[in-house]
């Protein structure tokens, strides 16, 4: 017999009032202040952080785009902006870390690919990273997280060069935790500066 039960919904509501389809997500469907929003109240590390506030996607999105110049000063606007949204999908799907990643597999790896995707369309970015850039953010990313992983997260700085990127002499950024409308501003802020210099 026929199941007459109806499919699990696939989509979320934002508080912009859009449905995201998250099995076939529009870039029509995504606003900066969602991502904004969702990213500022998504804690890194699962929270497991010292401090009186976790440490936001948010606010690493932005310290990434930070590192980002720090390290390629030459780098365009775009290029920025690409590192700045690099963990934009978690506004949806929250920051699982590497090793839970890993354990899921191809299908969540494909399923976050979709929302970079459509994300990168909406903000008229390459819909796939090129491999080059790709490969730059990334390194910010895992440097990101050795200051992170040391100063907020008990790491010593032995276990964290054996896990992450050491970071290059005279770079350095100081994580200082923001409560959650601080650290929304912050990555809105940051992206209106981004955007401006691309029109």
């Amino acid at each position: 017999m026929p199941s007459t039960s109806t499919p699990p919904r696939a989509w979320q509501r934002m508080l912009s009032g859009r449905r995201l389809d998250l099995l076939d997500p529009s870039p029509l469907d995504i606003e900066i202040e969602d991502i904004a929003r969702g990213l500022a109240r998504v804690a890194r590390w699962n929270g497991q952080t010292s401090g009186d506030h976790a440490f936001s996607v948010a606010e690493h999105s932005v310290v990434v785009e930070n590192l980002y110049a720090q390290l390629y000063p030459t780098a365009s606007a775009k290029e920025r902006m690409t590192a700045l949204l690099h963990d934009a999908a978690e506004y949806v799907i929250g920051d699982m870390i590497s090793p839970f990643k890993a354990a899921l597999g191809y299908d969540y790896k494909a399923f976050e690919q979709r929302l970079d995707e459509a994300v990168n369309r909406r903000f008229d970015l390459p819909a796939k990273t090129p491999p080059r850039l790709k490969k730059r953010i990334k390194r910010c990313d895992v440097i990101c997280a050795w200051f992170e992983a040391t100063q907020i997260a008990g790491f010593t700085v032995e276990e964290a060069d054996q896990l992450f990127i050491t970071p290059p002499k005279g770079v350095h950024v100081t994580i200082d935790p923001y409560p959650v409308v601080a650290a929304e501003a912050l990555f809105l802020a940051r992206f209106e500066v981004l955007d401006a210099a691309l029109r």
